[in-house]
């Protein structure tokens, strides 16, 4: 997006103030115009975003489907940058690699130059057939930087194809795709490739993960003829003969990476003294930040902090001079830029990952909150503001948000999401979509605010059923529901009722509630007092198998006096530092009854925004409220891989993961590890076949909410239905005609298969190989399973059993507990 762009910088309404609904939360409201609320086509279903009311759903009449266009020319190309310098033999193996066909992964680790070649040779080489697209996988999941290539290469606004039909028109699309910062697992680069089976793929990596169907190039440093090249180029004079001796020992302390030695010249410029720049000492190569950032004025200063403050997120100049007041934004950036401080890319402009650490200690007060959330705000809900500049700036809406909480203003948290939910769902982003959703959710459960949170989880069950996620659509719909109904608003109850007609025909329908005036009050965030400590919050960000499902800690709605500006620390090289001192924010226990529906929410809700696809390519990671994952991680959110079981990271062997294994991790388990290589797990995951009743052109909604409690019935001891685990998940069994029922796991849609009748059932369940990342290995045979119903109809009794001698490490019984329909 070039400075100019149409929208970047719109002239911004302040939010409009309106009486609140009581109990509703603070009083106000996003008046959102332009973009945020229209249509837009997912799959098989036409979605009228609503920014309000929340969004509805109609399924897709085939007549209706968009026909998308090829473009004659495909060219997606990143911004002009200068020539690399020492790298012809880099570029000319790349195109040797290009000529066998790829995939090819350029890998090294950070400042040695892989963003700086991998652009150039985007430019430089020949495109393929068809074209050639430049995508930068920083922040994004794999779903969306699929949607990324398809837009580059057909006319279709407004329309997400579902994946088989995604490959079905890239078939025969020989374009070359370019990837930079692609901190992707091997499984997510084929998942990728996959989204386009005839293009040929380029990825710069700061590791290597293409295995045997590809080439790995690693870029190593220049060597010393380039790297004092560079080093002239950056002083812009030739070096002197007195200097070389220095400048070699420079090139060899920073061992011949560029982003040291352009530090190196930028700090020579900016220190000249009469007689000439002085190049730095070769023992000062690892302390050039400090010295680098006393040269800067406070114009520059304030650039870099608002940039350290959002923490790799991309802002464009229009943007940075309206927030610090800087007269030539773009150009300060540009200085800044030279000096190795900031970042350039296609979106704008970010902090260099390693001169965080250092501006937070320098300034470590945030930049201010209010000021960043009320301006994005604005900006976001403004009617010139387009689906695709907002997407563009998705992650520093999160940070916003994210810094929102931290300062205590959860109320600014939710309204920026309020105001970026709609958009970022025309935008057909729907992990950046995800992410947004999820921290609204917990800021508007900090701030008690319960018509957001009903807005939150409507959304996201929209979200949940537009990418395939029927069960989970239909539990986070049916508790929208129920939100709506307490707060009396019949417009969002009905368009969640309208769009659970699509997930499947056994989903929990929420039995009637009261009244606003006879619900039972919501306690007052302020009345909390300390944490329960016997409620844990669940680990989103690891690969721990038992997601149980207790909600996680109450948060004091009274500052933490441990908590200070000073802990704003930001991530170290190791990954496993954390980036800032945030106390987890989570919903209050009294407020949400313990049921098997409100926890699987929960867990939800709480695990929207999880580990990015593409990461920072730096290799960061933090922690943010409710755990989400800001750094470099490798899981997609929202996909429903973290298939962990029971014991699988013990080392190799076989396993057998129960019903919780992956069903509710769908939108929690990003980069969760699998345990060593070899080991088999049995998932069972929850795929369901949306239903619709058409009669006439209209959606007749089923099993709809009545008013009057229905009659008792006698307990079902019947299998089919929608179940949960007490090892966290949800298993829905369906019926088929031969008497069998069926329940499909993330490997197969028909994998675990039992007869029976009368609460007595058995049968069997395909066990798979399992690998490091994630993906589905090889069958391995069946296990035997066994359920039994309890006379009441509400528990089940689940065991596995390795009758086959498979070595199954965690097969043993599992408790299944029935989601009631009304």
């Amino acid at each position: 997006m070039s400075q100019a762009d149409d929208g970047t910088q719109p002239p911004a309404t302040a939010p409009e103030a309106n009486a609140p609904d009581e109990g509703a939360g603070p009083g106000y409201r996003i008046d959102i115009g332009g973009n945020a609320s229209g249509t837009v086509i997912a799959g098989d279903h036409n979605v009228v975003v609503d920014a309000q009311h929340g969004s509805t759903v109609t399924l897709l009449v085939e007549r209706e489907r968009p026909q998308p266009v090829r473009r004659e020319r495909i060219e997606l190309l990143p911004r002009r940058q200068r020539e690399p310098v020492g790298r012809d033999a880099d570029i000319a193996s790349l195109a040797d690699a290009l000529r066998d066909g790829g995939p090819v992964q350029l890998w090294g680790p950070p400042g040695i130059g892989k963003s700086t070649l991998l652009r150039h040779a985007t430019r430089l080489l020949e495109p393929g057939p068809d074209g050639v697209v430049f995508l930068n996988a920083a922040y994004h999941e794999v779903p969306d930087l699929a949607q990324q290539v398809f837009e580059a290469c057909y006319e279709a606004p407004g329309y997400a194809p579902s994946p088989a039909e995604l490959r079905r028109l890239m078939s025969g699309t020989r374009v070359t795709v370019y990837v930079d910062n692609a901190a992707l697992t091997h499984e997510q680069i084929r998942q990728l490739m996959d989204a386009a089976p005839d293009a040929t793929f380029v990825f710069a990596s700061p590791e290597q993960s293409v295995l045997g169907d590809g080439r790995a190039l690693e870029l190593t440093g220049l060597d010393r003829s380039a790297g004092l090249e560079l080093l002239a180029r950056e002083l812009r004079r030739p070096l002197a003969e007195r200097e070389l001796s220095t400048a070699t020992e420079l090139w060899k302390a920073a061992a011949g990476r560029p982003l040291p030695l352009l530090r190196a010249a930028g700090l020579a410029r900016s220190t000249a003294r009469p007689g000439g720049a002085r190049l730095p000492r070769p023992g000062e190569v690892t302390e050039l930040l400090p010295p680098l950032l006393d040269q800067l004025d406070a114009t520059a200063m304030s650039v870099l902090h608002l940039l350290a403050t959002l923490d790799g997120a991309e802002l464009d100049p229009a943007h940075i001079g309206a927030l610090t007041e800087a007269p030539d934004a773009a150009g300060t950036c540009g200085r800044l830029t030279e000096l190795g401080l900031v970042t350039a890319a296609d979106q704008g402009y970010s902090c260099a990952a390693d001169v965080v650490p250092t501006v937070r200690q320098r300034m470590p007060d945030p930049f201010p909150a209010d000021r960043l959330c009320e301006y994005l705000t604005r900006w976001a809900s403004h009617p010139e503001t387009t689906p695709v500049h907002v997407a563009d700036l998705a992650r520093a809406l999160e940070k916003a948000a994210e810094l929102a909480m931290w300062v205590g203003r959860a109320d600014l948290a939710v309204r920026l999401a309020r105001a970026a939910s709609p958009v970022l769902a025309r935008s057909l982003r729907f992990g950046a979509w995800g992410r947004v959703l999820g921290s609204g959710w917990a800021a508007a459960t900090r701030s008690n605010d319960r018509r957001a949170q009903a807005y939150f989880v409507h959304e996201a069950g929209i979200r949940s059923l537009l990418i395939g996620q029927r069960v989970m659509a239909a539990t986070l719909l049916a508790q929208s529901v129920v939100l709506w109904r307490q707060l009396g608003d019949s417009r969002g109850a009905d368009a969640a009722l309208n769009a659970q007609q699509y997930a499947p025909p056994s989903t929990p329908t929420p039995p009637s509630t009261p009244t606003p005036a006879e619900a039972p009050p919501v306690p007052d965030a302020g009345s909390s007092t300390a944490p329960d400590p016997t409620l844990t919050t669940p680990d989103l960000t690891t690969g721990t198998p038992d997601l149980t499902v207790t909600p996680p800690n109450l948060h004091p709605s009274t500052p933490d006096p441990t908590i200070t500006a000073s802990n704003l620390t930001p991530p170290s090289p190791d990954p496993t530092a954390a980036a800032h001192s945030f106390t987890p924010v989570t919903p209050d226990p009294a407020s949400t009854a313990h049921t098997p529906l409100n926890d699987l929410v929960l867990n939800h809700m709480a695990g929207l925004g999880g580990g990015q696809a593409g990461g920072t390519g730096a290799g960061a990671a933090a922690t943010a409220p409710g755990g989400w994952a800001l750094g470099g991680g490798t899981g997609a959110m929202g996909a429903g891989t973290s298939t962990a079981g029971a014991g699988v990271g013990a080392g190799a062997g076989f396993s057998a993961v129960g019903a919780g294994a992956a069903g509710v991790g769908a939108g929690m388990g990003a980069g969760a590890g699998m345990g060593a290589a070899g080991v088999f797990t049995v998932i069972i995951t929850t795929i369901a076949t949306a239903v619709a009743v058409v009669v006439a052109g209209v959606a007749i909604v089923q099993n709809v909410v009545q008013n009057e409690e229905p009659p008792p019935s006698a307990p079902s001891t019947d299998l089919a239905g929608l179940w949960t685990s007490n090892q966290g998940g949800a298993l829905e069994f369906v019926p088929s005609s031969s008497g069998e029922y069926i329940a499909g796991t993330e490997c197969g849609p028909e994998d675990i298969r039992v007869t029976g009748s009368s609460g007595s059932y058995s049968g069997t369940q395909v066990m798979y190989e399992e690998t490091t990342d994630g993906s589905c290995g090889a069958p391995a045979g069946d296990i035997s399973v066994t359920i039994t119903v309890a006379p009441d109809g509400e528990t089940a009794e689940y065991v596995t059993e390795d009758t086959a001698n498979l070595g199954c490490v965690n097969c043993g019984t599992e408790t299944l507990t029935r989601v009631p329909t009304y």
